[in-house]
């Protein structure tokens, strides 16, 4: 097959790549790039181009005023109406496909420990979980910069992909992004908890049960000082509003 014939698999791989990269550092030095081109085979600076090919397909970035490449492919367009509102979909089947190419199996590539593997259903179930999970990380501090939209923390290793409205109360948006927040480990705990929520305004917003422990100076710092500011957006994909309301009212403690 000729260097310059795309395939499908490689495609989608770069789709999933597109999705958890930000599109302003989508450039020859980025490491997830140089990883994925290894992976699939193919030369840095065509997946970087792919990349923006799938910009120019984005609706997100269109009304962002951030234009894309113009060479987006017929198999371009394709894995993107396949994929782009499957969020679900493309996470696993682009795990296969990297498992696939990488010689491993998929356990290895969610890094799920052996002791930590059920049998049957639940073996499927969990993998497909982990496999959401990790999808859903990638993406959220891939539109966050990789820094916590709060604080601006970014060192990766304390940093959660936080959903807006919980994993179990809607399975619909799981995967969505307009459902996420990049936030450290700290105020993910307090988001979960009610303790802080975030406006429909896009403020930190801090509950009673917090204020209560203002004059405590860890709390002026890590919480207090942060409190009607408006959150660092991300680049695309804006947390809903229906999303940010729902965690206001059934979560936020008043």
């Amino acid at each position: 097959m000729p260097r310059d014939n795309w395939t499908r698999d490689q495609t989608i791989v770069t789709l999933r790549t597109y999705f958890s990269v930000p599109f302003n550092k989508a450039n020859n030095s980025n490491e997830e790039i140089i990883r994925v081109a290894k992976i699939i085979g193919r030369g840095i600076n065509s997946v970087k181009m792919k990349i923006g090919n799938f910009g120019s397909l984005d609706p997100e970035l269109a009304r962002r005023g951030i234009v894309g490449l113009s060479g987006a492919s017929n198999l371009d367009r394709e894995i993107w109406n396949e994929f782009s509102n499957d969020r679900e979909k493309l996470a696993f089947e682009s795990t296969v496909i990297v498992a696939k190419l990488s010689n491993k199996e998929i356990e290895e590539i969610i890094e799920l420990k052996t002791e930590e593997i059920p049998e049957g259903k639940e073996k499927i179930r969990l993998i497909k979980t982990r496999v959401n999970q990790s999808f859903f990380r990638d993406s959220i501090l891939g539109i966050y910069n990789g820094k916590c939209c709060i604080t601006g923390l970014g060192i990766s290793k304390l940093l959660i992909a936080s959903h807006i409205v919980p994993w179990a109360d809607d399975s619909k948006n799981r995967l969505n992004p307009e459902n996420g927040l990049c936030l450290n480990s700290i105020h993910d705990k307090a988001f979960d908890e009610g303790l802080i929520t975030v406006t429909t305004d896009y403020k930190v917003k801090l509950s009673k049960a917090i204020l209560d422990f203002q004059k405590e100076e860890i709390i002026k710092k890590f919480f207090k000082e942060f409190e009607g500011l408006k959150i660092t957006m991300p680049e695309r994909y804006f947390p809903n509003k229906e999303f940010l309301e729902y965690h206001n009212s059934k979560i936020f403690i008043k």
